[in-house]
């Protein structure tokens, strides 16, 4: 597998380079943008990274030793990548040293409510609703008998963890998977779909269609049928619900359809109402809320109450990289009993996007620190 990057003015422009370097069957590994500096005249760049199984033409024969380092440094890319968002949450995990603290018998509870106050004081300082803060704190206050001191913090992220609900991202080739993104104007649900057609096509090395519903954004469809060219990903769009089951149809031998719906206000009831129609048409299998960690929990407890219709059953969270707390990511999840799969913290396709589990969550919401 060869490996090459790309740099353009332009996606298309870097999209024509590797296809005329690499072929049409290249594979696209990531893209990113080089930001420009006026000072030294420098204009903003595309670049992408891309991959294929084609030896490079050269003037003399590739040699066996070549190919072979090729693939294995096009599989390295392709762990790290996988690695990078699959198993991010996982440095969040807690020690086993640590864990075993959070069950030690305590002799004094000297400072145990002013610990108990300082967690209380950060819980809302990161934005976590009153009533859950209250049940934390309940469990916190019955828990002196077996937890000291030191072990306090821990048993508080171990008590958040089980109270968030996650699930993972499921992938299979048995039959066509239909999945629909659901959610307010400006949350990023096109960039969003274009990182899991990515994943799924080159980590779960599966056949991937694209139907977009978003005919209402300026540039909404072009922003997708860029990226499906790039990406070798076939897209198509539906102007009315009649039209979809046709398309479905003609994605028939896909193992997975990602289908893009118009962001619209959760207050506009006919614009829901659209949306329900054409996921009615569409039969999905599996509608992702998606919404901003950025917005304020009341307004994400207004959203997942007003899609409720759409009968989402899992929630991503975007601009994590925006927020300045994470609580309303909990408050969500736990008021509204919907699992995360996803956090996405940035723009770059396919990277910024980091698969979690409830310890990942915990300390999230607790430091207010996306990494440790």
């Amino acid at each position: 597998m060869q490996i090459k990057k790309f740099i353009a003015p332009t996606l298309k422009e870097a999209t024509l380079q590797m296809k005329k370097e690499l072929g049409e069957e290249a594979v696209i590994l990531g893209t990113r943008v080089l930001e420009g500096d006026k000072r030294f005249d420098m204009k903003k760049m595309y670049e992408i990274t891309a991959g294929t199984d084609k030896p490079l033409k050269t003037g003399s024969e590739t040699k066996k030793s070549s190919e072979t380092s090729n693939k294995k440094s096009y599989q390295a890319e392709l762990d790290s990548l996988s690695k990078k968002i699959f198993s991010a949450a996982d440095n969040s995990f807690l020690t086993d040293e640590r864990r075993n603290k959070n069950l030690k018998a305590a002799s004094s509870v000297k400072n145990f409510d002013k610990e108990i106050r300082e967690i209380e004081d950060t819980l809302h300082l990161h934005e976590v609703q009153k009533n859950i803060v209250n049940t934390l704190v309940s469990h916190l206050s019955s828990s002196s008998s077996f937890v000291d001191e030191s072990g306090m913090e821990n048993y508080l992220l171990s008590t958040m963890a089980s109270m968030i609900p996650t699930t993972n991202f499921k992938v299979s080739k048995k039959k066509t998977h239909k999945i629909a993104l659901v959610g307010p104007t400006g949350v990023g649900k096109t960039t969003c779909i274009a990182k899991l057609a990515v994943i799924s096509k080159i980590i779960h090395k599966l056949n991937v269609g694209l139907i977009s519903i978003d005919t209402y954004r300026l540039g909404a469809i072009d922003q997708l049928r860029i990226f499906s060219e790039i990406s070798d990903i076939e897209m198509a769009v539906a102007y009315e619900p009649e039209e979809i089951p046709a398309l479905i149809k003609k994605f028939k031998n896909k193992d997975l359809i990602f289908i893009d719906t118009v962001g619209r206000s959760q207050k506009s009831k006919k614009s829901l109402e659209s949306i329900e129609k054409h996921l009615k048409a569409a039969q999905v299998d599996e509608t992702v809320l998606v919404v901003s960690a950025t917005s304020s929990t009341r307004t994400l407890n207004d959203i997942a109450e007003k899609f409720k219709d759409t009968g989402y059953n899992s929630v991503i969270f975007t601009k994590v990289d925006e927020a300045v707390s994470y609580g309303g990511i909990m408050n969500l999840a736990v008021n509204h009993k919907v699992p995360v799969m996803f956090l996405t913290n940035g723009q770059v396709i396919p990277d910024d996007i980091v698969s979690v589990n409830p310890s990942f969550l915990a300390n999230l919401v607790y430091t207010g620190k996306l990494y440790k």
